[in-house]
């Protein structure tokens, strides 16, 4: 049975569903990304960059989703203790990395459709869909963005992982419940 004091600091269920749902499409997409990146130019390569852009669509329209949720049902605040028992430095950073991953949420796949824009290929929804270029045809452009997509990626790659190293910090060393907040289980 949960107490009064964990309701109150659980996250409530949209946003425990859309924060998994987020994590798998993130992980998914990024190495689906490393994978596809070094192909050689075939005709699989090209439907597998289709499949990366559909998703990178996907994932910001599932961001902005996560955020407008977010902004109307703001996190509950971390139980007194475990706040009282962390370092000002983990606070701080707890808060920065949570910001940092909102705005690569958008950052990367931003970046990619940029990219893709700049390079001349269009985005194609599903392959339904025509979205417009955020820029014009550029090749020159275009080569300064791409770097810029891989280097955000990993960015956000790395603040997941520190994301999830101070989860499980939190679970298995200072062991003071707090991954159950996020927990799909009540």
């Amino acid at each position: 049975m949960v107490n009064q004091t964990q309701a109150n600091t659980r996250y409530n269920p949209i946003s425990i569903v859309l924060h998994w749902v987020l994590a798998i499409a993130l992980i998914s997409i990024f190495c689906f990304g490393v994978y596809m990146a070094d192909l050689p130019f075939s005709p699989t390569r090209l439907k597998l960059f289709n499949w990366h852009k559909w998703a990178g669509i996907s994932i910001l329209l599932l961001s902005a989703l996560r955020l407008l949720w977010r902004l109307t049902h703001p996190a509950p605040a971390l139980p007194a203790p475990i706040e009282q028992a962390m370092p000002l430095w983990q606070l701080k950073a707890h808060h920065a990395t949570h910001f940092a991953l909102y705005a690569l949420f958008f950052v990367v796949p931003l970046i990619g459709w940029a990219y893709t824009s700049a390079a001349g290929f269009p985005v194609v929804l599903f392959g339904q869909f025509a979205l417009p270029d955020l820029l014009g045809p550029d090749k020159a452009l275009a080569a300064l963005i791409k770097p810029w997509h891989q280097i955000s990626a990993f960015a956000l790659a790395g603040l997941a992982a520190l994301h999830v190293a101070a989860a499980l910090k939190h679970q298995f060393i200072d062991r003071d419940g707090l991954l159950k907040r996020m927990s799909l289980r009540g």
